[in-house]
């Protein structure tokens, strides 16, 4: 039989998943799609994720593929897998792709988003970072502006996931301000494990006017002393996952 390849995008609730990545014993967004795929089709396959999103981090727009046999139309996996598939996990569009299209490794940027809460909510605290702390918007953006460009960002990563080549190119990153929130967003051709958390848990260190006390105050010098690589200094001020999306993948 004809192999066919179905790419997927996927919105999901970090909240109630141990991240992306199929491990043993967790519940994952991988290994719920991989089932709901073997309960439409028969078949095991392998689905490739364009981002393997952390614990507790959400997204709006994963990219997923798959290369599988059966004939169902590529268009109707979407309904077919939703019918399977947990209410924290929704597929918002399935279609066929070339052969050699590979989620991860064809992406040629990825958009993630954070989301700061000023106020506490008891409906939505588990998708935003809720910090009622005041913060020096100046120095956000400050900040944030320092990111732009190809750094070593190997200081803004979990240590055991270090790679040889830690450089990534970031082409926009920005605050904005909606409402009672304040939202970081940034969009760059590789991101490393836990680098968006550990940039937006930075930026609200040194834009803090009132620090907490388990907190150590990271200047604006210090912070792009860090991403220009004229320190050895690490950043271990990471944001909480539940304000993360990967909000969109390009290709």
């Amino acid at each position: 039989m004809i192999e066919r390849n179905i790419k997927l995008t996927i919105e999901y609730k970090g909240t109630a998943f141990a991240g992306w990545q199929i491990q043993d014993g967790p519940r994952t967004v991988q290994a719920e799609v991989t089932e709901a795929i073997r309960k439409v089709t028969g078949e095991t396959v392998d689905v490739v994720g364009a981002g393997r999103t952390d614990a507790g981090v959400h997204a709006l727009g994963q990219v997923a593929n798959f290369h599988i046999t059966h004939s169902l139309e590529a268009g109707r996996f979407r309904e077919a897998l939703n019918y399977h598939l947990p209410d924290e996990i929704r597929v918002k569009d399935s279609r066929e792709v070339p052969e050699a299209f590979h989620a991860r490794f064809d992406a040629k940027y990825r958009r993630y988003r954070y989301l700061l809460a000023r106020e506490k909510s008891a409906i939505y605290r588990e998708l935003r970072w809720e910090n009622p702390i005041e913060f020096d918007f100046a120095r956000l953006q400050l900040a944030a502006a320092m990111v732009l460009g190809e750094h070593d960002f190997g200081p803004f990563c979990v240590t055991a996931s270090l790679k040889e080549d830690n450089r990534c190119r970031i082409d926009y990153s920005r605050w904005y301000n909606v409402g009672p929130l304040w939202v970081y967003e940034i969009r760059g051709n590789r991101f490393l494990h836990s680098m968006v958390r550990s940039l937006v848990g930075g930026m609200v260190n040194l834009a803090t006017i009132k620090a907490d006390n388990n907190m150590h105050n990271l200047t604006l010098e210090r912070f792009g002393s860090i991403i220009a690589a004229q320190c050895d200094e690490r950043v271990v001020f990471t944001a909480p996952a539940c304000g993360l999306y990967l909000v969109q993948v390009g290709y």
